[in-house]
């Protein structure tokens, strides 16, 4: 998509489709694909496209975003319920849920006592026990939003990225903006995410990773499959907060660990350095706004926003910082308010002192952490080996604590030189390294690598998503490239045929249920599956292949639709299952469990 579009809220490209004629739907996707060669004018806050000679379309976003319909303005005959301000409606990135203008009248979360659609059972009270407080429930209006996302992405997951178009996506985003007004903004945030992800998989965005779609997919299907029925701590999870809070933390002392770019399918772009105190704990320091490849591209050399420093983010890296006055979100996020203070202070390099303690903790007990909600990132001394190949392009081999530890590149745009990075690394076996990578689970020893330095004291390290590395920045190799195969996990882990189960699970999520439901002999996989203890997954298998193919008929011989409950409950079983397993063989692969 060449437009260079402000972006716009989910709740105004569900209402400008939703108020499309049928046979204007029929053609929005092709109005999409044909707006985006017209010629583009930004001007301030307005963004001017010339549909033809004679007629032009303009976006308004006054506070950086589209948050109305009337801000998209069309001079043709058929405004304002013509195809053109749907189609750019739907081109443009969509906005942070978060900054929609509150309805006059917000329903307010509460228990699900109220009255409202659903089973009696749901609808009445339940006298709570005498001298115990009652469980919070879900809200009427909560539960039927929950059930309105469900069955969108449910739609979504029976067309695959490449049915679901615009006005599927605009289902989705009708559903998320429900959400997010019945205060559920994990839910909403979820269904934003999976149609940005289906506009990346339709745009050839070199960004786009089905794995990142399924991922997405599983997680607002399973969240509004478990949102209804829950109460108390998990209703509170499950429902999210719309802005993580802020707590005051005094003063700091933060030394500079990395930084790495931030380009995201959800149109997001940046830079985030991580930081890290005496102690150990991390914080982070963010620039991430609406943007593409060029913003994160230059992010390193932008001033981080925090107090009066004029630190650029890769400055930062190497650097420290003095803070009074901290705000920190639970996350580790820095705050930045008015009250904030902050300057320049010494840094440290990874080999020496606070910073080498990260690097001390066990391997396995580092895996751990990170499997179980932590931040994800790995403190490795490694030793590169060679490299191996996979779906997605080569990756590194290196010896880490006796394991073999594959080490793949954190981004794939070529935007960014992280894949070239790589790529010189292969070109050093033997080279001994101290890095900095984002835990991959895998059934083998897996991690994304995002910086990398010499292992001494005095070494510097490269910001990998970032700085471009030389021949010259390579150390001369500490020894020979260790054997292959070197502290290989055992070959049942991986040749466990977890991938049979795997890639239905992704077929799915790209093609639609159709692609399931062709005839064919499923049960030699699920037999497969039996043999190496996989049972369990088997009959997942099994289900996934009957509810894609289960096509019952009239009373006249008529296929009726599709159950497309039982297919996405199908789906959902199969892919939460394939994450947990993946999980539970990335723990055993590092040790770990």
């Amino acid at each position: 998509m060449s437009l260079d579009l402000p972006p716009v809220a989910p709740s105004v490209t569900a209402a400008l489709v939703q108020g499309l004629t049928p046979r204007l739907r029929k053609r929005l996707d092709a109005g999409i694909t044909k707006l985006a060669d017209r010629p583009c004018v930004r001007d301030g806050d307005t963004v001017r496209i010339a549909v033809d000679d004679d007629t032009h379309l303009e976006l308004h976003a006054p506070g950086g975003s589209v948050t109305s319909a009337d801000a998209i303005r069309c001079g043709c005959l058929l405004a304002p319920d013509c195809l053109h301000r749907a189609a750019a409606a739907s081109a443009a990135p969509i906005a942070d849920p978060q900054e929609e203008p509150e309805p006059a009248a917000e329903t307010q979360p509460g228990n699900g006592t109220g009255s409202g659609s659903g089973s009696g059972s749901e609808s009445l009270p339940t006298p709570a026990p005498e001298g115990r407080a009652e469980s919070e429930t879900a809200t009427p209006e909560q539960r039927t939003a929950a059930l309105a996302v469900y069955d969108a992405a449910a739609g979504v997951l029976e067309a695959g990225t490449d049915g679901s178009g615009a006005v599927l996506q605009a289902e989705l985003l009708r559903a998320a903006h429900t959400a997010r007004v019945t205060a559920l903004p994990r839910l909403a945030a979820s269904a934003v995410s999976v149609v940005t992800r289906l506009r990346a998989a339709r745009s050839g965005d070199p960004a786009y990773r089905l794995a990142d779609l399924t991922a997405d997919l599983r997680d607002v299907l399973m969240t509004a499959h478990r949102l209804p029925r829950s109460a108390d701590a998990e209703l509170a999870d499950l429902r999210g907060t719309a802005r993580q809070p802020y707590a005051p933390d005094g003063s700091l002392r933060l030394y500079g660990l990395f930084s790495e770019p931030v380009l995201t399918a959800t149109g997001y772009a940046g830079a985030v350095t991580w930081t890290t105190d005496a102690d150990g704990r991390l914080c982070t320091v963010s620039d991430v706004a609406p943007g593409g490849s060029g913003r994160a591209v230059g992010a390193a050399d932008r001033a981080v926003r925090i107090g009066d420093t004029a630190l650029t983010h890769r400055e930062l890296s190497r650097a420290g910082l003095a803070v009074s006055g901290a705000t920190v979100s639970p996350t580790g996020r820095l705050g930045a308010g008015a009250g904030v203070r902050a300057v320049r202070a010494a840094g440290a390099a990874w080999g020496e002192a606070p910073l080498d303690r990260l690097w001390a903790a066990p391997v396995a007990e580092q895996v751990s952490r990170a499997l179980t909600g932590g931040h994800g990132l790995l403190f490795l001394d490694v030793t590169l080996t060679g490299t191996v190949r996979e779906a997605a392009g080569d990756c590194l081999l290196a010896d880490c604590d006796g394991l073999t530890l594959r080490l793949a590149a954190a981004h794939d745009h070529p935007a960014l030189p992280c894949r070239d990075n790589l790529r010189l690394l292969a070109t050093a076996p033997g080279t001994r390294l101290r890095v900095v990578a984002r835990l991959d689970p895998a059934p083998v020893p897996r991690a994304l690598l995002i910086a990398a330095g010499h292992p001494s004291a005095a070494g510097a390290h490269v910001d990998l998503g970032l700085d471009r590395l030389q021949q010259a920045d390579l150390p001369a190799p500490a020894a020979a490239p260790a054997a292959p195969g070197t502290g290989s996990p055992p070959a049942p882990l991986d040749e466990a045929p977890l991938h049979l189960l795997r890639r239905r699970v992704h077929q799915a999520a790209s093609a639609g249920r159709r692609v399931l439901a062709f005839p064919g002999d499923g049960s030699a996989d699920s037999r497969r599956l039996g043999r190496y203890g996989f049972a369990c997954a088997g009959d997942l298998l099994d289900e996934l292949h009957a509810a894609a193919a289960d096509r019952s008929r009239d009373a006249f011989g008529r296929l009726v639709p599709a159950d497309l409950g039982r297919f996405a409950r199908a789906w959902l079983a199969a892919a939460h299952y394939t994450e947990e397993a993946d999980r539970a063989l990335c723990a055993a692969a590092w040790g770990a469990s």
